[in-house]
């Protein structure tokens, strides 16, 4: 019999060390994300290592209340404690009966295409993908290549939480042996770049390192290493493409290599930042409509999905239009969008995050920041003669502003962002104006994303990993509308006094 988690245990004490620890609210809309520690940290741990092979069982549990076969792919990313966490999660995947498939350290990704090249059903990588050091997590699925969401996620949650573990045993461990060189050979198994694209490959320290570097090089390009040795400290900056920090450094190190694109990599290798020849950054979801005019056009009248965080510029666009692509705006996340795009049959999905999703001939459907990458040189390869500055001034101007995010616990974030909804809906239903303009549109898949008379919008949603309220903000008209905008959204929100201060603003 295993113990119920609780979620009041402390560290030094006999409690912690005999008992499961799990805070409910690591489980997120789309994974799970709990604060774990480091030495010296002020902020308790929200999750044990006991905590993490209940976890484990859990997995393994709802495996077999799906049906699935008790089959798993597992790996961690490059971190002090994720190798300690990846053993506790197979304990209990091995007591609930589950045959793993180990492989080793790696990328997310790497994981995603291990459950095709080895025929397994079902993911449990340990990340933490961009959060920072402290911070652990498990990015799961039964059903390649879609990854959990709500439902799935909620039912783990009882399960775990409740202790109502199928303990069936006869459980079957694995060690997949250089599987790193398998998934490179998979992905340059392909016709070199048709010139040496000079690129720098920024990764953070992080688990990209390992990998990325050597599969750009295999195809051909001239690259440029940039914090690509691996150091579980991250001495330089958070390996996150869509934080400044990382992106002014990319930026410094382009214009003094002369190089034609910055390529950066998040912690766990699903995403890839991008930094032009002129050192200016390109937002993804930008990025994201460069990549689209390119497949569509060798691919007419294909379908993409982006997430309500992203530029207007998709529905507006005469190139894609020209192209009869069709867009289609879909919930932030990327198990939302992974879903998204396979039941859609879409060619490609983007998040103004960074994540992105190539389906065939491209991708398999999951979210890839190497495959990214590639897609991006592939693009510069077809266009001659043309930079990615050139590419990125081709598209209809608009202001934008990073994804910011103002600190809100998790316990109330949801109920905020309702508010805020209800407080929009409310202004609009009563002609009331934001930044001066007239609501004509609000979208509410997602948080909401109120649209003005003059285009210009703002989006207000619940970070899915954080404790946090994000806020995005774009116009077509100019920087002073954008700043505007974003100080009229921003007063709905200070309505809540449950929101603090920004990461980062404009």
């Amino acid at each position: 019999m295993f113990p119920k988690p609780r979620s009041d245990l402390r560290p030094n004490t006999l409690e912690f060390e005999n008992w499961p620890l799990i805070k409910a609210t690591g489980f997120r809309e789309y994974d799970a994300r709990w604060w774990f520690g480091v030495p010296g940290a002020k902020t308790a741990p929200e999750l044990n290592l006991m905590g993490v092979t209940a976890l484990g069982m859990g997995i393994g549990t709802l495996l077999g209340e799906f049906g699935v076969k008790r089959e798993v792919v597992t790996g961690h990313d490059f971190r002090a404690y994720s190798s300690s966490i990846k053993t506790a999660l197979i304990t209990g995947l091995l007591a609930s009966g589950c045959r793993v498939h180990d492989i080793g350290m790696a990328i997310t990704p790497m994981s995603y295409f291990a459950q095709f090249a080895l025929d397994v059903p079902a993911v449990a990588m340990v990340t933490a993908s961009h959060n920072e050091n402290g911070w652990t997590g498990v990015k799961m699925g039964s059903r390649r290549p879609v990854t959990f969401g709500p439902e799935e996620i909620g039912r783990l949650k009882e399960i775990v939480l409740g202790a109502a573990f199928d303990l069936k045993g006869g459980g079957e461990y694995v060690f997949e042996e250089n599987f790193g060189d398998r998934y490179i050979a998979d992905l340059t198994n392909r016709p070199k770049l048709k010139r040496k694209i000079r690129v720098v490959a920024a990764c953070g320290n992080g688990t990209a390192g390992a990998f990325a570097p050597r599969v750009l090089e295999a195809l051909g390009a001239e690259v440029i290493p940039m914090d690509t040795n691996l150091d579980y400290t991250f001495p330089h900056y958070n390996p996150n493409p869509e934080d400044l920090e990382m992106l002014h450094a990319m930026s410094k190190r382009v214009l003094a290599e002369k190089a034609e694109v910055g390529l950066g990599f998040d912690g766990d290798g699903d995403r890839c930042g991008v930094i032009d020849n002129t050192g200016d950054e390109i937002f993804a979801d930008k990025v994201g409509v460069m990549l689209a005019r390119d497949i569509s056009a060798l691919h007419p009248n294909s379908t993409f999905v982006v997430d309500v965080k992203s530029t207007g510029i998709y529905a507006i666009d005469p190139i894609l239009k020209q192209n009869g692509a069709k867009t289609d705006y879909w919930k932030t996340g990327h198990s939302y969008i992974k879903r998204r795009v396979n039941e859609l049959q879409a060619i490609a999905g983007f998040e103004k995050s960074g994540h992105y999703f190539f389906n065939k001939p491209i991708g398999r459907g999951y979210d890839d920041g190497i495959v990214s990458a590639i897609a991006i040189l592939d693009m510069l390869d077809r266009n001659p003669g043309k930079t990615m500055a050139d590419l990125k001034n081709a598209l209809p101007k608009t202001w934008g502003s990073p994804t910011m995010s103002a600190h809100c616990a998790d316990e109330v974030k949801y109920g905020i962002a309702d508010k805020v909804k209800a407080r929009f809906e409310e202004m609009k239903k009563k002609g009331e104006k934001v930044g001066g303009h007239a609501i004509v549109d609000l979208v509410t898949v997602n948080g909401v994303r109120v649209v003005t008379d003059d285009g210009t919008w703002g989006l207000v949603r619940a970070s899915s990993n954080k404790p946090e309220l994000v806020v995005v903000i774009e116009s077509p008209v100019s920087e002073a509308r954008l700043k505007e905008m974003f100080a009229a959204v921003d007063a709905v929100l200070r309505e809540n006094k449950e929101v603090g201060t920004y990461n980062q603003t404009i």
